[in-house]
């Protein structure tokens, strides 16, 4: 749909912008998604970090993490140590599920953002097709509202 094809009463502006459907996207490992990066990817280097963000910042690769951590917790818990439960809890199980907790969560921010900038581009678009004066409605219909009274005022003179 073009921005001449919209009805003069689009109230798009006021709607926040959705991303839930965004999101399956961003969780997702998907291999289409993975060669059409790697075709991108010019280097021997950049294709093998385009697999690694692609792979780790999934909830698939926090969930496997999780679960590695978790196979030490037992011999850490009878050690009875609280030293090594410690060192258990910040060495194994927060840097094992961190790393990919935190690109999931950049890639949720990311498809917010592209959400939000893709609405106000929109909403630019609806502004700026408003104010063109060659286009029916929005600015035309004040500037003629504004002759019809420039001539009544004339013609009352």
């Amino acid at each position: 749909m073009t921005v001449t094809d919209r009805p003069p009463d689009d109230r798009t502006a006021a709607r926040p912008p959705h991303t839930r459907h965004h999101m399956t996207g961003a969780l997702a490992l998907r291999p289409s998604a993975i060669r059409r990066e790697l075709q991108a990817a010019d280097s021997f280097n950049a294709k093998v970090a385009v697999v690694l963000t692609k792979v780790v910042g999934t909830m698939w690769a926090f969930w496997l993490f999780n679960g590695i951590a978790l196979v030490s917790l037992p011999s850490a818990v009878r050690s009875g140590n609280l030293t090594i439960m410690i060192n258990w809890v910040s060495s194994n199980w927060i840097q094992l599920i961190l790393l990919p907790a935190l690109m999931v969560g950049q890639n949720l921010q990311n498809v917010a953002a592209d959400a939000r900038a893709d609405k106000m581009f929109n909403d630019t678009e609806v502004i700026v097709d408003r104010l063109d004066t060659r286009t029916q409605g929005g600015i035309t219909e004040v500037l003629q509202a504004i002759a019809s009274l420039r001539q009544d005022l004339i013609s009352r003179s």
